[in-house]
């Protein structure tokens, strides 16, 4: 497993001199001069996550379960930020940084004071304890997509071919047979540095843009994710934009392969993918296209069709660019639209400085050095879920609550999204306006989940606490419901961004080798669940908005969340760990209409080894939804949170809770205050003190 030890050969930044900034859901870290540090003091926030000295006092040590989530909210209260959000970490995959750090280099751009540093110790912090080399996630296998992606990293960072950390790394290179046989991710962004030769990658030709949107394979049907990393990765490569050779690249090519560079027969390496990198092998519909697709590309200039693809991929780069504010949808297609913009436009360009401006939105410092994160944050995630679990509770009408209360209507009023994207035709995007994000307004992807969770906790703040003014008015909660509306799928199940647009089948030409399930949405049970407890607060209300459509749309969702209920009873869930997870949401959309279904505590699961305070915040939670009768076994669950609560309020981190497209987890250590002190208020609330 990766390492949690600070290697001492290396010298990270002065940690005192990091700070956090907020600006309209915006969350950065600095790192200041020393002059300007000590004029500006750290904050709770900022030692938290730094893992520095917090002077938070102990409490008195509960002896009920409400006591226990009042104390985790007196803790979790001072990491409340002045716009009212709680900041967080969203990392985890370590196949985002060498990205950002080779597009960097590429353009010659100078990474700014402090990231060097903090990114190579969050490298060798992460490092496989035994084998030295890098998994997919933190908690992951060593492979060599994020072994020789992450060593070429700390390369290009400046640290020595003969350092101990990169010799253990090149290693367990070399013994899964070198960087030949990195997924196909790998194999591009190495060949965009030089280190790798295109031939040796199946193409992804940007003439796909060219095609009539009818055919259904075009790919704006595909889920917005993966449309939005081929856009720029077709642009790239149908222009075969490779920096040109230095003498650090030249190193590198003799240090990542087990044979000299030049006699690598480059055409047999396409489909050379280690078994340690192969979640999803290739299917032989997808081996016959990339052999067809070699042959179109020798003729592709001959018929004069790549200069109009590639100005067609570069307007759909254009257009996600201006409808997020040069945020993109996520970190990997945010540094391939940043590295395509210095292809396209020049270093000089308004364009390629508002990317590189707007990079340092993705960047997260913790006490183990800077990683990257999934997104630019889960800023209304976490806090949308918060604030619902306070008012189930109680403590939101606690008199010392209120200000944190207020501040958080505010955020989320201000978090709403009041507009649709500028370019939503031509860039294949739906409608926005009312809609509720992952982390802030600036990315502007509407969420199915996020917009009702955040539906939910605004009518709770607005309709359930007498001391909060009304900041979002009806209309716009109006507007959030036709968004949730506009969203439902034939199957009467909600997907994550946008409605299914694909057919399945198109999983079959899924070229990422590493994840599954990529190609297009899906609906899940998470999202449903959500979109029915929006729908339901909505209506009781405002009963006359669309009253018959919503009753029709909560009616079919709920027939879908029964339909995909497993033999054992458990639910699959796919943006957490995992079917506890799923039972959880499921539960509370059945009990919001009057469903009790006690077999969900039969699950059926692969087991941590050792007990998690999320994983049984989330099953109390299911079990007390569903009203399961076992009163003895919700009582040892309420005691674990208990003991594991520290003396000052907080409990600490435990293993990883996140995952998505099956194969990579991602870290929300938000969750272990947030769900903790939900399920000890929601026992609180329907049994009292008996413990």
């Amino acid at each position: 497993m990766p390492g949690a030890s600070i290697n001492t050969t290396h010298n990270p930044t002065d940690r005192t001199r990091w700070r956090l900034r907020v600006d309209e859901g915006k969350q950065t870290w600095h790192y200041l001069s020393e002059e300007e540090s000590k004029a500006d003091p750290q904050t709770d926030i900022e030692k938290y996550w730094l893992n520095l000295k917090l002077d938070a006092p102990e409490l008195p040590k509960a002896k009920t379960a409400l006591e226990a989530a009042g104390n985790g909210f007196e803790f979790f209260k001072r990491l409340q930020n002045e716009e009212g959000f709680w900041s967080g970490e969203y990392g985890g995959p370590m196949f985002l940084i060498p990205g950002l750090v080779i597009a960097y280099y590429v353009t010659g751009v100078k990474l700014p004071e402090g990231w060097s540093q903090e990114i190579i110790q969050y490298l060798f912090n992460k490092a496989d304890e035994e084998d030295g080399g890098w998994g997919l996630h933190i908690e992951g296998h060593s492979t060599v997509f994020r072994t020789a992606l992450n060593y070429i990293v700390l390369r290009l960072l400046g640290v020595d071919a003969e350092h101990p950390v990169c010799i253990k790394a090149r290693g367990t290179l070399h013994k899964l047979g070198g960087a030949t046989g990195a997924p196909s991710w790998g194999k591009f962004w190495m060949a965009a540095l030089g280190v790798y030769e295109w031939e040796g990658m199946n193409p992804v030709p940007p003439e796909l843009w060219l095609l009539p949107h009818i055919i259904p394979f075009h790919p704006a049907r595909y889920w917005c994710h993966t449309r939005n990393v081929y856009i720029p990765m077709s642009y790239l490569y149908g222009r075969r934009a490779t920096h040109p050779l230095t003498d650090l690249t030249r190193k590198l090519r003799e240090e990542l392969y087990t044979q000299p560079y030049d006699t690598i027969p480059w055409y047999k390496q396409r489909n050379n993918i280690c078994k340690a990198d192969e979640y999803y092998p290739h299917s032989r519909l997808l081996d016959f296209l990339n052999g067809g697709l070699v042959l179109a590309e020798k003729v592709t200039d001959r018929l004069g069709i790549r200069s109009r693809a590639l100005k067609a991929a570069y307007a759909q780069v254009k257009y996600e660019d201006e409808n997020t504010h040069y945020l993109d949808i996520g970190p990997v297609n945010k540094t391939m639209n940043m590295l395509s913009t210095f292809y396209e436009e020049g270093k000089d360009s308004e364009a390629f400085k508002r990317h590189v401006e707007n990079n340092i939105d993705f960047m997260w410092m913790s006490g183990g050095g800077m990683m990257m994160n999934g997104t630019n944050g889960s800023q209304l995630w976490d806090t949308a879920l918060l604030i619902q679990g306070l008012i189930e509770s109680g403590l939101a009408n606690e008199p010392q609550n209120h200000e944190a209360m207020k501040k958080g209507l505010m955020f989320l009023d201000n978090c709403q999204i009041r507009k649709d994207p500028p370019f939503m035709k031509e860039g294949w995007r739906d409608r926005t306006l009312g809609a509720w994000p992952f982390s802030n307004k600036w990315q502007g992807y509407t969420v199915s989940d996020c917009t009702s969770e955040g539906l939910k906790a605004v009518l709770l703040l607005q309709g359930k606490l007498s001391f909060t003014e009304k900041r979002v008015s009806d209309e716009r909660l109006n507007q959030a419901v036709d968004i949730v509306l506009d969203l439902q799928n034939s199957n009467g199940g909600f997907a994550s961004y946008e409605s299914v647009r694909g057919p399945q089948w198109l999983e079959l030409i899924n070229p990422a080798e590493v994840f599954g399930n990529i190609m297009i949405e899906y609906t899940y049970p998470e999202c449903s669940t959500a979109c029915v407890l929006g729908l339901t607060y909505f209506r009781e209300q405002r009963p006359d908005y669309r009253r018959d459509e919503i009753d029709a749309t909560i009616e079919r969702a709920v027939k879908y969340i029964l339909d995909v209920q497993r033999a054992d009873g458990s639910w699959y869930g796919s943006w957490a760990i995992c079917f506890t997870y799923a039972t959880m949401f499921a539960c509370e959309s059945l009990n919001s209409v009057g469903l009790s279904y006690s077999n969900s505590e039969a699950h059926r699961y692969v087991e941590h080894e050792n007990s998690q305070v999320v994983q049984t915040s989330w099953a109390l939670m299911a079990l007390m939804a569903a009203k399961c009768p076992d009163h003895e076994a919700i009582k040892r669950g309420i005691r674990l949170l208990m003991a594991r609560q520290k003396p000052d309020g907080q409990w600490q981190q435990e293993a990883i809770e996140g995952i998505f497209n099956h194969s990579c987890s991602i870290s929300y250590p938000n969750y272990k205050h947030i769900f903790t002190i939900w399920a000890l208020g929601r026992y609180a609330k329907i049994y009292g003190d008996d413990l």
